[in-house]
C-alpha cells in the first residue's frame, strides 16, 4: 500500500518516489499548492476507491497523514 501511495504521490507532485518519506508535506514540496492538493486527493480515491471526507482531506498534509487515513478508511470498509 505504500509504494501506492508514493506512486500516486510522486505522479501529481512530480517528485522521486524515495523523495517521499513521512514528513513530505507542502512546506517542503514547493509545487504542492490547494491545487496540485485536490488533484492528489483525486488520484488517491481513485487508486484506492475511496472516498474521503473534508475533514480527511484537510488533515492529509503529509505522507505518514495520508498514509494513517487511507489505513483507517480501509479499515473501517473491511468491517
Amino acid at each position: 500500500m505504500e509504494d501506492r501511495i508514493k506512486t500516486v504521490m510522486s505522479a501529481v507532485l512530480d517528485v522521486s518516489m524515495d523523495q517521499i518519506n513521512n514528513n513530505t508535506s507542502p512546506e517542503n514540496v514547493e509545487v504542492w499548492d490547494s491545487l496540485r492538493h485536490m488533484n492528489l486527493i483525486v488520484a488517491l480515491e481513485e487508486e484506492f476507491e475511496l472516498e474521503f471526507n473534508d475533514d480527511d482531506i484537510v488533515e492529509m498534509l503529509n505522507y505518514g497523514l495520508i498514509k494513517n487515513i487511507i489505513d483507517q478508511r480501509l479499515a473501517t470498509l473491511s468491517h
